[in-house]
């Protein structure tokens, strides 16, 4: 079989990458080991997360240095077998997140952000996925004053972005959402943002679309990506495809296939967990909510109310725990005291691919023609998406891009 163009990796990066490429013209096969949208992008919080305009920096602050070393924090945690080997790339993380690097990063990332929302909005119209959706935002939630209030002064520094918000009090939260407990202090209501109540569905939802619109859907071993003369062939349940172009969507496995082509990207994976609850009398969370402190997301869900963790430094490879999970539920407990039995087995686990840059990589690998790379999405992958796989599809195709698509090139790696 021959094609003209292969993305690898179904994802909502990948699928999303599909669907404008065809928008464009491109005959597009899409490739997978698994289903698509089982992955990284089944277990998120289900944010399309247009408000979060500065990307997540390493802590700065020799306090919360301290903390973390601790090891005792909800929001993160490190497997101390894992250090060793993550430390260079936590060094370089760090070294990225100086006040003024942060900043070039918030700048560099700024074009992909504001235009999340209205890249999804016409594929989930498309899609007829309009019931997954909901535009109600979300909330930062905080249970210490010093902190809200410190969280308030800081709002006068994005005024420049344009973000619409809502600074709720504690009576203003707890009109809001009335089954919280009086234990936090009040919150900032995100009305940008929309909420996903089944991040897995959706991008089925747009795989399904891809391939009502002619594309075609089948599995098979990015792996065995090779290059044969002019083409690129790789093994698929058909047997071998070839094409004269790829687009690399693997997100956590992206190392699994760049690095067999000699490139040395700083790919770093920040693991997550999630767990779904009934609640109890019937009570309902009305938003997703953002518990700062604990560094941990409660949404209301397709299946049931979501816990999502923040951040777990250990090997890709690794068995999950409950450690992390398990601190969190306490504190969501007590935040949420409606919240009822886990209504899963064992805890998902999944892997966020990043750099420490903050940035993606989106464009064309450096050292091979025909070969495009569009990973390393971090926490946006969902948010991300659809403007990262426009901005591939106009470079794939020769248009003009919506921005400059230099901060994203895997050029800067070398």
């Amino acid at each position: 079989m021959h094609c003209q163009t292969l993305v690898l990796g179904a994802g909502i990066v990948g699928v999303s990458t599909a669907l404008q490429l065809q928008a464009r013209g491109r005959q597009v096969t899409l490739i997978d080991r698994n289903d698509p949208g089982s992955g990284t992008s089944h277990g998120n919080a289900g944010l399309i997360e247009r408000s979060s305009v500065i990307p997540y920096a390493f802590p700065r602050q020799l306090g919360a240095l301290v903390r973390y070393g601790l090891n005792r924090q909800p929001d993160v945690r490190y497997s101390l077998a894992h250090l060793p080997k993550a430390a260079p790339w936590l060094l370089k993380y760090w070294r990225q997140s100086a006040p003024a690097r942060l900043a070039g990063a918030a700048a560099d990332m700024l074009p992909l952000v504001q235009r999340c929302v209205e890249e999804h909005d016409p594929l989930i119209s498309a899609a007829g996925l309009e019931a997954l959706v909901e535009a109600k935002g979300w909330i930062e939630l905080y249970r210490d004053q010093s902190a809200f209030e410190q969280a308030k002064a800081e709002l006068k520094g994005l005024a420049h972005y344009g973000l619409q918000y809502e600074i709720l009090e504690q009576a203003q939260l707890q009109a809001r959402e009335p089954q919280l407990a009086m234990g936090a202090v009040g919150g900032i209501h995100w009305l940008d943002p929309k909420t996903v109540r089944d991040p897995g569905a959706l991008t089925r939802g747009y795989a399904a679309l891809f391939v009502q619109r002619g594309g075609q859907f089948l599995h098979g071993d990015a792996r065995s990506l090779k290059q044969v003369g002019d083409s690129w062939q790789v093994s698929s349940q058909r047997g071998a495809i070839s094409a004269d172009e790829v687009v690399a969507c693997l997100g956590p496995q992206s190392a699994e296939l760049y690095e067999q082509l000699g490139y040395k990207i700083p790919l770093g994976i920040k693991r997550g967990y999630h767990m779904h609850y009934g609640t109890r009398d019937g009570a309902r969370l009305q938003h997703a909510i953002c518990d700062t402190q604990g560094g941990y997301v409660l949404a209301p869900m397709a299946r049931g109310v979501r816990l999502t963790t923040g951040i777990e430094f250990a090997a890709s490879s690794a068995p999950g725990n409950q450690i992390q999970l398990n601190r969190c539920e306490t504190l969501a407990r007590a935040l949420f005291p409606a919240l009822g039995e886990r209504l899963d087995d064992t805890p998902w686990l999944g892997r966020r691919p990043c750099l420490p840059d903050m940035r993606p990589v989106i464009g064309p690998a450096p050292l091979h023609k025909g070969l495009w790379f569009n990973f390393g999405h971090a926490h946006h992958g969902l948010t991300l998406g659809p403007v990262s796989g426009r901005l591939m599809a106009e470079l794939v195709t020769g248009a003009k891009p919506f921005t400059d698509p230099q901060p994203y090139s895997a050029a800067r790696f070398l």
